[in-house]
């Protein structure tokens, strides 16, 4: 399922060494809202140097498989390393590899409990996984906790956001904005809340606000581009995404809300335009693969199977990393059964996104009824005639 992406932001955060995060987008140095530095043993310097080293590659466009790998001898190396975890699980995450990035994060937490920027991260990883109650729980108790975490409290208001939590979430922004009045971020989460209630005036003119904010923030322009969408000014939006991508480079979101918008209207050709400049910048972006998939399949034809050659191509590509991938899986199900006509190949894709997908998921109920459908013409050959 391809969703519009309302909110990438940096989760990086205080830290005893040089965040991975911080130093490729921000810089180092940060205050802490924690009371006292997480208590963990000391670290291994032959551990810390693989972690600076990777720091140093994932800086680089096409450095972050070699990252990953230093990442993961550095915690090898000293499995106390809470900050080469959290790295390493913000890599993860990044190339669409959730499960694996989950696990690094709540190791992280584990080993430093009042670190806002490890906790933060979780919430995004969760939220992206579509575990919004475990996310707002994570979120929720770390803020009551450590009520100046601001950081995590913006990925909790968009969490309650998009639960349909809205009251809550407005409550969370303004408290953020209490905080730290004139927050461009918060204003801007608080506007999307008002635009998902309908209250399209309210949410335009809290938006006017952030875009006064110095300096300009992309998460800013995004919610800007998606109110303009609402309106129906779609160049407008588009221009708005394009600033945002201009102010923050390494944030595809931009690209994914523009690709995602086409995609959604039928515009394949041009969907799939913005999709393969995402992944020019991103080549492991799993959404934008997904997206990319959803793009070629929509200009294949029976005549013309090259389209949909391709996109199974895509989504093989992501199960081969990620076996349980169950967004690649529903995509490549409905490619088999809806245009490829291989019902057998389809049937094991549905079983997949069955095992993975969350209890929740709208698409189950019509995922187990071609199961149940297929596994009885298999049991019963005579069904087909």
């Amino acid at each position: 399922m391809i969703t519009c992406h309302r909110n990438a932001q940096s989760l990086a955060g205080p830290r005893r060494g040089c965040s991975l995060l911080l130093l490729v987008a921000l810089g180092c140095g940060a205050s802490t809202v924690v009371p006292q530095a997480p208590q963990v043993a000391p670290a291994r310097k032959a551990a810390v140097g693989k972690m600076l080293k990777a720091v140093e590659t994932a800086a680089h466009p096409k450095g972050q498989s070699q990252a990953i790998e230093l990442l993961k001898q550095a915690v090898a190396e000293d499995p106390g390393l809470w900050e080469a975890r959290y790295d390493l699980g913000v890599l993860l995450a990044r190339e669409g590899q959730l499960g694996p990035a989950r696990l690094e994060l709540e190791r992280a937490r584990e080993l430093a409990p009042n670190a806002e920027d490890v906790v933060a991260a979780l919430g995004e990883v969760l939220r992206r996984s579509d575990e919004l109650g475990a996310a707002a729980d994570v979120l929720s108790r770390f803020v009551n906790s450590y009520p100046d975490a601001t950081q995590a409290r913006r990925v909790l208001v968009v969490v309650l956001r998009e639960s349909r939590k809205h009251d809550d979430a407005l409550a969370q922004a303004r408290e953020l904005l209490k905080r730290q009045p004139g927050d461009a971020a918060a204003l801007a989460e608080l506007s999307l809340t008002h635009l998902e209630q309908g209250q399209v005036d309210v949410a335009e003119l809290l938006i006017e606000e952030a875009l006064k904010a110095e300096p300009p923030s992309a998460v800013v322009e995004r919610a800007a581009g998606l109110i303009a969408l609402e309106r129906g000014e779609d160049a407008i939006a588009f221009g708005h995404f394009s600033k945002a991508t201009e102010l923050d480079p390494n944030d595809t979101a931009a690209g994914l809300n523009t690709a995602t918008v086409l995609l959604q209207a039928g515009v394949y050709d041009r969907a799939e335009k913005h999709f393969r400049a995402v992944l020019a910048v991103q080549p492991e972006s799993v959404e934008a693969k997904l997206g990319l998939a959803a793009a070629l399949r929509g200009q294949g034809s029976r005549n013309d199977q090259g389209p949909y050659l391709a996109a199974e191509s895509l989504l093989k590509e992501i199960l081969a990393t990620t076996p349980g991938d169950w967004a690649a899986a529903h995509n490549l199900a409905v490619l088999y059964a809806e245009s490829m006509n291989r019902p057998e190949q389809a049937t094991a894709e549905y079983s997949r996104f069955l095992s993975h997908a969350p209890s929740e998921h709208p698409a189950r109920p019509k995922a187990q009824k071609w199961v149940a459908d297929h596994a009885s013409v298999a049991a019963n050959p005579r069904a087909q005639q």
